[in-house]
């Protein structure tokens, strides 16, 4: 939208091209085929800024190759995938667990609220460790946290008890997030609910090993190798801060060839097999600065509207649906009851391999060209308008996901964590506090007047919040402060 592009702030824009000073080489390609060198810094081959910049360290996971890449790819995706289905994977259980705890069924419900408020708990606790000590043992820990919960949830011989595993089972696994996948649960309900929790206890163990064995760590001093490594132009030295510099400066730091390479830090693949220290060569976060900055974000009312009103308007309701198959349809065995998750899964899968992330970006990559390379993430928006309308088949909430994620980073790029961390609450949030209203509200309204209601929730409520994000985010984003903070990797010692 072009009024977004005349109000954006041009410091937060990673994506903007200054015409008048386009001094491109295209001998100099540092990462892929059309790569060019911008005021110092690397663009690909249509102009845009590359963010992060590479590096010509072996050692910097965007050199690392296609192959390993996918395989931490596969396995932060195994953890993504982990992350829901633990919660989801004893519905078609309900029945069982009620008769072994003497329950009813809105306890029963609590069953899957409860590991929700580990998830949303988790990320305040474990974002600043994971950018003091590196994202590799925070996924070790975590993992090994939810593999004992599992095996506790599965020989818990009360209800308490069992609530406690399940909260730390939501803990543990809270570094990843993505919708879940309750079908396979209704498969392994044709076993016992005992059951499922072992073949979690599994899931757990192998993720585990390949963390171990297939993972290294990818928290990477960025800003301090960029001074450190050689030039990418062969002459001039890199800006001293070129991932905040702003486009247009073409300030450079006079450094002879024997001060940019003093004794490197340990980093990635460098680094012991379980690392203990911070990781060197940035500034690290106190352990509480996930918590101050969780407040701070508060201050970005982007973020704000975008968070809060997908996880509240539109992403809450999928669990209303999930939890209350096993009610609707009682009469069904768990085999059955399992597969009419089928279409949330097709419409979760379909929507992201050819809507979401995809369609998302080449929206982006056009609306861009036709702005003059500068990327304004208000581009993005488009897409939520038609999601809100198929939101019914699942495929829109999954686009709804993936576009609410892509637009926060892109409005903060810098500042990427603390974003996801603040998204990663509130949508766990919403799913924590559902299970405690819908039995009720079912009761009381009927099964057709209250998934109507929500239904309609969702189509006007998803409307105002990404209308007005559409016409004034660009606006509130050159009104807010400026965040004080950026990710370690971003940032050097003193």
């Amino acid at each position: 939208m072009a009024s977004c592009a005349t109000e954006i702030d041009g410091k937060r824009e990673v994506g903007e091209k200054d015409s008048k000073n386009d001094v491109s080489d295209p001998t100099h390609t540092p990462v892929d085929q059309g790569t060019q060198i911008l005021y110092n810094a690397a663009v690909n081959k249509i102009g845009i800024r590359l963010h992060p910049q590479p590096t010509a360290d072996f050692l910097d996971p965007l050199n690392w190759s296609s192959l390993q890449k996918h395989g931490i790819l596969s396995i932060v995706m195994f953890k993504y995938f982990l992350f829901t289905y633990l919660t989801t994977t004893t519905v078609p259980s309900f029945t069982e667990i009620q008769d072994q705890y003497l329950i009813n069924y809105s306890q029963v419900n609590w069953t899957v609220a409860v590991p929700a408020l580990g998830l949303s708990v988790g990320p305040l606790i474990w974002s600043s460790l994971g950018d003091i000590y590196g994202r590799r043992v925070v996924f070790i820990v975590g993992t090994t946290i939810s593999l004992v919960s599992t095996i506790g949830a599965a020989v818990a011989d009360t209800y308490s008890g069992y609530m406690a595993a399940r909260f730390f089972q939501g803990f543990g696994v809270s570094p990843a997030s993505i919708v879940g996948m309750a079908v396979v649960g209704g498969l392994l309900g044709l076993v016992s609910a005992l059951w499922i929790n072992w073949f979690n206890a599994i899931l757990f163990a192998s993720l585990l090993l390949l963390e171990l064995f297939f993972m290294p760590e990818t928290l990477y001093p960025r800003n301090k190798m960029l001074q450190q490594m050689p030039r990418l132009d062969g002459n001039k030295a890199l800006p001293s801060d070129i991932e905040k510099q702003i486009a247009g400066d073409n300030t450079v730091t006079s450094i002879s060839p024997a001060e940019t390479l003093p004794s490197e830090p340990r980093r990635t693949k460098n680094l012991p097999f379980i690392n203990w220290r911070p990781i060197p060569g940035m500034r690290h976060p106190k352990p509480w600065d996930s918590i101050t900055r969780f407040v701070l974000t508060f201050q970005l009312p982007a973020v704000v509207i975008a968070v809060v009103g997908y996880s509240f308007v539109w992403y809450w309701w999928i669990l209303s649906v999930i939890t209350m198959v096993p009610a609707a349809y009682a009469t069904y065995t768990p085999l059955i009851q399992g597969l009419l998750f089928l279409g949330l899964f097709l419409g979760t899968f379909l929507s992201e391999i050819g809507c979401s992330g995809r369609l998302s970006d080449f929206i982006l990559e056009k609306l861009s060209k036709r702005n003059g390379n500068i990327r304004v993430p208000e581009m993005r928006l488009w897409l939520a308008y038609p999601a809100i309308l198929v939101t019914t088949v699942a495929a829109g909430i999954q686009i709804g996901n993936t576009l609410t994620t892509s637009y926060i980073v892109d409005c903060y790029p810098l500042q990427t964590t603390s974003v996801v961390t603040f998204y990663a609450v509130f949508l766990n949030l919403s799913a924590f506090i559902n299970p405690f209203f819908i039995a009720s509200w079912q009761a009381s309204s009927g099964w057709t007047r209250t998934f109507t209601t929500q239904g309609l929730i969702v189509l006007a409520g998803g409307g105002v919040v990404f209308g007005v994000l559409h016409k004034f985010g660009a606006r509130m984003r050159a009104k807010a402060p400026e965040p004080s903070w950026v990710n370690p990797e971003f940032d050097m010692d003193p």
